[in-house]
């Protein structure tokens, strides 16, 4: 029974971070929806709008790890309710309609503490959950990223084509208002035991491996924001769609997100490797399939239910490749995969912006599926190097034998 009840409890508090989640990623990816309106509202151009994602993203990168390390001894459920109020303080202010300078400020205020709440989230699952639940959980959590792309996100983006775009942030600050409710009431007082010195952490930026990680993680989150970042804007030019239209697809992707995700989670319990290379490489079919699927919005259905499956897990198969890198400090670790998972949502943001500027927004694919290569060649890196180690360690176990044997 006591089993049973834990189990209950550790769901609830995968739960309550889920809820953190949604609220989290429909203020940071919500703006994708209505970029080109708020790019109409200040008179600017698509790639100048895209700051307000890029600068978001770069805030995470920059400062993350430092906040991380920092608050690792603080109360999880504290760092939790602190960094969701900031979400709603920005989203409160932002539904004015604030000059764009106070805008980009707004987006960068909460992106301050997002890390530290992943790392939370997820730290508490590694910490309460058996080996074998770990990445099911911690699925639940980042399903999150993909509930909020189905549910906040087309929503925001429908409503914002009736009522304007400043809806969308109302919209957000009431899912964020929800989650500080769910936090306070489902995620129990978890103070922090033991506490891992800077140095002990730090160790892992000592380790190829992880290194090699890291660089993988920044070419796949790349590879997908490259384009997903203009999806709106796309979809709009490319495809002809009609605001309403994008709002459906944009249902659509969220919904067939999360079945991925779902599905992801499990596929990581069985082989990290395996179910990282499969999702990845729909970075380099998807521009194909996107170059010769035509503007037929039924033909698009397709496109976009495959577009939205192999995208879906990007953030967990990244996660759980970052902390099979580096276990002996997994919150560390997942708060660095944030941090440059978020620069790559910014290198692909600015990257994709400056190709539309300069080539076109049918180009956009094309990058994602050069970040994409770039990622498969930092998995290839990674499994050679395992191998050598892995042939050093025998030969050392062989030296070792031998001499043995001779004593």
């Amino acid at each position: 029974m006591d089993t049973q009840n834990n189990g209950i409890k550790i769901k609830k508090i995968a739960y309550a971070g889920c809820l953190g989640a949604v609220s989290i990623i429909s203020t940071e990816f919500g703006i994708i929806g209505v970029l080109p309106q708020v790019a109409s509202h200040y008179n600017i151009g698509i790639d100048k709008a895209g700051l307000l994602l890029s600068a978001f993203a770069l805030t995470i990168f920059l400062i993350g790890p430092f906040l991380v390390l920092l608050t690792s001894g603080i109360n999880r459920k504290k760092m939790m309710l602190w960094a969701i109020s900031l979400f709603l303080i920005s989203n409160a202010i932002s539904a004015f309609a604030p000059p764009f300078w106070l805008l980009v400020l707004l987006r960068i205020f909460p992106a301050i503490l997002q890390p530290v709440f992943f790392s939370a989230a997820v730290g508490t699952i590694i910490r309460t959950a058996s080996k074998q639940e770990q990445h099911k959980l911690m699925g639940i959590v980042i399903g999150g990223i993909a509930l909020a792309q189905v549910t906040i996100i087309p929503i925001s983006t429908y409503m914002s084509s009736i009522y304007g775009w400043q809806v969308s942030f109302v919209i957000q600050g009431v899912v964020s208002l929800v989650a500080l409710a769910g936090i306070l009431i489902f995620i129990p007082t978890i103070p922090v035991k033991e506490k891992l010195t800077y140095g002990s952490q730090l160790q892992i930026l000592k380790k190829p491996r992880f290194l090699i990680s890291i660089a993988f993680n920044v070419f796949l989150i790349s590879a997908w924001f490259s384009t997903y970042s203009y999806f709106a804007d796309y979809l709009g030019k490319v495809k002809m769609m009609s605001g309403q239209e994008i709002s459906y697809m944009l249902l659509l992707f969220g919904i067939t997100g999360v079945v991925a995700n779902w599905l992801a989670g499990r596929l990581l319990s069985k082989n990290i490797v395996f179910t990282t290379a499969f999702f990845l490489l729909g970075t380099i079919l998807l521009p194909i399939i996107l170059q010769f699927s035509g503007v037929n919005f039924y033909v698009q259905i397709g496109v976009i239910t495959f577009w939205g499956i192999m995208y879906g897990p990007a953030f967990l198969t990244a996660i759980s490749y970052m902390i099979d890198a580096a276990p002996e400090a997994p919150e560390f670790a997942n708060s660095l995969q944030s941090s440059f998972g978020n620069l790559g949502v910014s290198t692909g943001t600015i990257v994709g912006g400056w190709f539309i500027a300069n080539v076109g927004i049918n180009s956009i694919p094309w990058v994602g599926a050069g970040f994409g290569i770039l990622a498969v060649l930092m998995m290839l890196i990674r499994e050679i190097f395992d191998k050598q180690t892995k042939l050093k360690n025998e030969l050392h176990i062989t030296e070792l034998d031998l001499r043995s044997e001779k004593q």
